[in-house]
């Protein structure tokens, strides 16, 4: 947290991380897709902050929807809620843009149909996405 008490930008762009990753690494391999955790990265990142969220111990949702699917890339949206419920006032809007990655080859990969069909049944598309 910062020296007010709010989450500082550090750890907002590590919860955008873990609210991610189970998706795409936990849920992705248990379909049989790995490869998103044997590579994946962010291109670009983007976080915008309406109101300040005081760190108290509450919990706090995160929603994701998908604005964008390319053959080598793809882009996600966040909305970070003050609270557990969807009724909580959202504090932040964010984005990444996230490349499948080949560690072996040191170099961005296409996306597999089957990778595609995963992201677009698993993450909704965001509206006028």
């Amino acid at each position: 947290m910062d020296a007010f008490g709010h989450i500082n930008h550090a750890r907002m762009v590590t919860l955008l991380e873990e609210a991610r990753v189970p998706l795409l690494f936990d849920d992705a391999t248990a379909k049989g897709l790995g490869e998103f955790a044997k590579g994946t990265v962010v291109v670009r990142l983007g976080v915008d902050y309406r109101r300040p969220i005081v760190v108290d111990g509450r919990e706090l949702r995160v929603g994701i929807t998908m604005t964008q699917l390319r053959s080598a890339s793809f882009t996600l949206a966040y909305r970070v809620h003050d609270g557990p419920s969807e009724e909580d006032s959202v504090a932040v809007t964010a984005w990444t843009m996230l490349a499948p990655y080949d560690l072996g080859a040191a170099r961005p990969r296409r996306l597999g149909d089957e990778e595609r069909a995963f992201l677009l049944a698993h993450i909704p598309e965001a509206a006028g996405g």
